[in-house]
């Protein structure tokens, strides 16, 4: 009638491991599918024709789910069934994986192909009313046509990227209740000497998680979008193609999976276990655990809303009152923005600027960048751990690692490689170089009787390094071979920028970066590590002085309101306004079936750097002012104060 449970102490230890292992693999499983989004924003993209601002937007859905009930899951989780709720929580992001993976089987096959040769066309169509919105049909076949407005009925499925948007906010919402109530758990029946150790094993493994998503990316990425339903020799693309779809799909149904195992173990955990006891106190053979009826705890902790309401608001004052934390609350969120944009958006700079494929630059990412984090984060809290550091020490760390990282970011932008020469957009026909944005400018004297349209992308490769829109943009009049092999001959816009006797004949694909390109690229490599490594050298100092900064009851506002703030103002709108810069750098636009802009298919490379160096450049200057601000409060508020009282305990 007590409402207890007596089981034998082993049953307690085995309890309590098969929590810690639970939420280890629950916390691996989520990172892994939150890395895994950002590895496969490329694919998504250029599948559904979206532009970085739209792809931007379908990103930030997750913070939008996951912040929308947020405080109500952290506050009334405590008193409901904990492990429940976790599952729950991980059933629920499963399900909206599913949900983002399941949209592609509702879209058809992707399709890159013209209807019919593009060499093949009349004259005139004489006999076919077309709408006044569809432009220049001079010279499009009859069949072509009526390919055209079949594809444009197809295309109506594009509006299935909304299912991807609700299906990250649903895995957004999924992920609420997993972090706060796991490390509330923990913190409850652990002994105080033993809850750190098993967060940082929850910490560890987390950071696993990110690395097997971009590897997971990167294997995904080399796969095309529809294998298994296709003839892969019929695909006359590569991954380094700027239309490639990687199997985007099958990642997210993956990742399903291991979060609906995550889930299972939760199911079958208590309510609650009693506090872990020092290992002198351990005499009696038994433990209690409270079980479902038990409500003795939750009385404990059964304050009213009003109560709750009357003291949030003046702790909130007295909060951002706090000098010191509300500019490090203000730099936090400002290096968050820089943070989430350049993660969102990485692979596609290096695919961008350096012509790597998406596969190539999620492995590098996965492999490199993020063990240099991991590694990181590790000495960072070692070095506190070993010298025990002051409150302003920590400032002080946190301030340098952070001005020396982003001097590495800004010196890595100077690592670039030119513009692809594409006749019309970056080059003349004759090969003079200069950024064209004329739509005129893609014509030419050498094609202007080949009625070719300037919505169309089907790069063709010559000889002398120069890429051509499109086979009817280089004036070619015969082709052979079959599929990645097809050459186009007698190109009378080859000859104008060649040599009398030369090849006048084209590859499909696009021309490669120059040689020197390769070594550029090692540098941005090794200059973005180094970077990576010395930025989260000093995240745990700055994490400790916000806490200390402040006092101990208003520690767990402090921490709330610093992940409420900077995931709402840095998470949601920078993938955005990130995705806004990089598309006004785009020179050309694909075409949707029924009209309308599409994906953007080659970028200006020198705006896009440029674009992105000036947006971090800003961000860093106002961190300085912030850090620097902030380290001089500190250290006039801890300056007179004993060691003692001032030592950041790791």
């Amino acid at each position: 009638g007590s409402g207890f449970k007596l089981l034998p102490r082993w049953h307690c230890c085995l309890f309590r491991l098969l929590f810690i292992v639970a939420l280890s693999f629950a916390y691996f499983s989520k990172a892994l599918t939150g890395t895994y989004m950002k590895s496969s924003i490329t694919q998504i993209e250029r599948r559904f024709d979206l532009s970085s601002t739209h792809i931007g937007l379908i990103d930030g859905s997750f913070e939008m789910g996951n912040l929308l009930f947020l405080a109500v899951v952290s506050h009334f989780g405590a008193k409901l069934h904990r492990p429940r709720l976790i599952a729950a929580g991980c059933f629920l992001m499963a399900v909206g994986a599913f949900l983002t993976g399941l949209t592609h089987f509702f879209m058809g096959r992707y399709s890159i192909a013209a209807c019919v040769d593009p060499l093949k066309t009349l004259d005139h169509v004489p006999e076919i009313q077309i709408e006044p919105s569809l432009e220049d049909n001079k010279g499009k076949s009859v069949e072509y046509i009526l390919c055209h407005y079949a594809a444009c009925v197809r295309d109506s499925g594009s509006s299935m990227w909304i299912y991807v948007f609700l299906g990250n906010a649903l895995r957004g919402i999924g992920e609420t209740p997993v972090t706060p109530l796991g490390i509330s758990y923990i913190d409850d029946f652990a002994k105080a000497e033993n809850s750190p150790f098993y967060i940082a094993c929850l910490q560890t493994i987390t950071l696993l998680g990110p690395m097997f998503g971009f590897l997971l990316g990167s294997y995904c990425a080399r796969l095309y979008v529809d294998i298994g339903y296709v003839d892969m020799e019929s695909v006359t693309i590569t991954p380094k193609d700027s239309r490639w779809v990687g199997a985007w799909w099958m990642g997210f149904l993956v990742s399903s999976g291991l979060l609906l195992i995550s889930s299972i173990p939760f199911w079958f955990l208590p309510r609650s276990m009693p506090k872990q006891e020092s290992e002198e106190n351990h005499e009696t053979p038994v433990c209690e655990i409270l079980n479902k009826t038990e409500d003795a705890q939750s009385n404990n902790q059964n304050f009213k809303l009003t109560e709750i309401a009357k003291g949030f608001l003046p702790s909130l004052r007295r909060l951002l009152g706090t000098p010191a934390y509300f500019l490090l609350l203000c730099g936090n969120i400002l290096k968050f923005n820089a943070f989430i944009g350049l993660l969102t958006f990485k692979a596609k700079y290096m695919e961008q600027q350096f012509g790597q494929s998406a596969s190539r630059a999620n492995f590098l990412i996965g492999v490199l960048n993020l063990p240099a984090v991991a590694i990181g984060i590790f000495l960072g809290g070692l070095l506190m751990k070993r010298y025990k550091l002051s409150v302003v020490s920590g400032a002080q760390l946190s301030f340098a690692t952070s001005f020396m990282s982003y001097l590495l970011m800004l010196l890595q932008f100077g690592t670039k490689c030119d513009n692809i020469p594409i006749a019309g957009l970056t080059v003349s026909y004759n090969g003079t170089k200069g950024v064209l944005y004329s739509r005129e400018m893609l014509f030419s004297e050498c094609n202007r009787d080949c009625f070719c349209s300037a919505e169309e992308w089907d790069p063709v490769c010559s000889d002398s390094g120069i890429t051509y829109i499109s086979p009817c943009m280089a004036g070619c009049l015969s082709s052979s071979g079959h599929g990645k092999n097809t050459v186009f001959h007698n190109c009378t816009c080859v000859s104008t920028s060649f040599p009398a006797g030369s090849s006048t004949s084209v590859r499909l694909g696009q021309c490669p970066h120059a040689k020197d390109c390769s070594r550029s690229f090692t540098s941005y490599m090794a200059i973005s590590v180094l970077s990576s490594f010395i930025n989260a050298l000093g995240a745990t100092p700055g994490y400790m002085v916000i806490i200390r900064c402040i006092t101990p009851e208003l520690k767990s506002l402090a921490l709330g309101i610093q992940t409420l703030v900077t995931r709402t103002l840095g998470g949601i709108p920078a993938p955005v306004y990130f995705g806004a810069l990089i598309d006004s750098t785009c020179l050309k636009w694909s075409m949707k079936s029924c009209g309308g802009r599409g994906a953007c298919r080659i970028y200006n490379s020198d705006m896009y750097r440029y674009h992105t160096e000036k947006f971090q450049f800003t961000l860093f200057k106002q961190i300085c002012q912030k850090l620097l601000t902030s380290i001089i409060i500190v250290v006039k508020t801890f300056a007179d104060l004993p060691q003692s009282n001032s030592v950041l305990y790791f």
